[in-house]
């Protein structure tokens, strides 16, 4: 891990700051604020003291939840999840950090204002991380960090995905003149996203009351019949690479947004695919994502039973029983280009499938260009206001 290290941001607006030589002053990137460096150094004296409480306190919460780990384990094994059971732990013997010889050509980053962890072969740089956009990206050791069972090779390139964000961009004439421009655009980021995927089979039945009414009608009566099945389905499934995301960097809701990848296209895991791109390593523990891949599983088993019931007008779901043996772990890389921008102290995160090209991101709203907009209007309802005034003179 490298050394705690406190960026600079601008206090106006939160955005990167560099040294200007040419007016030895601390400049904005941003918003053009300008600052003495004795100014700078002051305000973040304090933020460096802040910096390192929070690390010792991040180091004592570690040990607290190694501690509560074997507690979560027996809970896990207890859950019966409304008749679901589940037989063994996931198995992660595939996991390795075994890089052999190709260790040698890798390096780290680890950006100290938002603690994302990046990969990549030791020909790309990084100037800039691609979730929070801070310039300041310090050179860690490349240690510790397991090597991908497989990868989805970026198939969207760079132009292209700058396309994908002009087309996401087009029409709304309240967006900053930041989002617009080339330059800022010609800063989005390929990044490998981090997976955990898993394999594992279950066995299922349900007992559904399902029901059919028809109505007939004579000369002067109407007779409703209704008649009432007991439904009973039974089967199994087996489940291959079932996704959940293994970044907190990344939002779950920008992932599920620029779903669905082509799983049939996963390739061996090979640092081939890296030289150009960054790899985020992952901050999720496969611990962490077993509840959210049991839900998985569970949920899509449940559903292939209830889609058999067919036929009637109506279908209630009485019992549900789910035997689920867990299977294998797998770790895997998803391409997506980002790009992140600064506006009046927000971050802006923007994505784009790099195999699809899906496009997801908010966009914000400049005032200014909305005020100029009702100005105008406003002094066009005043001439309009004045000719009807004058006709009827």
């Amino acid at each position: 891990m490298a050394a705690q290290v406190t960026n600079y941001q601008c206090p106006a607006c939160t955005g990167p700051v560099h040294f200007s030589p040419e007016t030895g002053k601390v400049v904005c990137d941003y918003c053009g604020s300008t600052y003495e460096l004795k100014e700078i150094e002051a305000l973040y004296a304090e933020k460096d003291a802040k910096a390192a409480q929070a690390q010792a306190e991040a180091e004592e919460k570690e040990k607290v939840e190694a501690a509560a780990e074997d507690t979560e384990d027996k809970e896990q094994k207890d859950d019966d999840r409304n008749g679901t059971e589940f037989s063994g732990d996931w198995d992660m013997t595939e996991l390795n950090s075994d890089w052999g010889a190709d260790a040698e050509g890798m390096k780290m980053y680890n950006c100290p204002s938002c603690g994302a962890e990046l990969i990549c072969d030791s020909s790309t740089g990084a100037t800039s991380c691609p979730y929070c956009g801070n310039p300041t990206v310090v050179p860690g050791q490349f240690t510790g960090a397991l090597k991908p069972n497989y990868v989805i090779p970026f198939k969207v390139e760079k132009d292209a995905a700058i396309e994908a964000l002009k087309k996401h961009y087009k029409g709304k004439i309240f967006l900053p003149g930041t989002f617009t421009s080339n330059n800022h655009l010609q800063e989005i980021k390929g990044v490998y996203v981090p997976f955990w995927m898993f394999d594992g089979k279950a066995d299922a039945s349900a007992t559904y009351k399902a029901s059919n009414t028809s109505v007939h009608r004579s000369s002067n009566e109407e007779i409703t019949t209704t008649t009432i099945f007991r439904v009973r389905r039974g089967g199994n499934m087996s489940f291959e690479k079932v996704p959940v995301d293994a970044s907190t960097k990344m939002p779950d809701d920008y992932m599920d947004s620029i779903e669905p990848y082509d799983y049939s296209e996963l390739k061996e895991f090979s640092t081939a695919y890296l030289p150009g791109f960054l790899a985020d390593k992952y901050d999720v523990t496969v611990k962490e994502s077993w509840k959210r891949a049991d839900k998985r599983c569970e949920t899509t088993v449940k559903a292939a039973l209830r889609n058999t019931v067919t036929g009637y007008d109506s279908c209630v779901t009485e019992r549900e029983w789910v035997n689920m043996e867990r299977g294998k772990v797998h770790y895997a890389l998803l391409p997506v280009w980002l790009l992140t921008t600064k506006w009046n102290g927000k971050t802006f995160l923007f994505a784009v499938n790099g195999q699809t090209g899906r496009t997801v991101g908010d966009l914000p709203v400049s005032k200014g260009k909305v005020w100029a907009m009702f100005a105008g209007l406003a002094a066009g309802f005043s001439v309009a206001g004045s000719l009807i005034a004058t006709l009827f003179i």
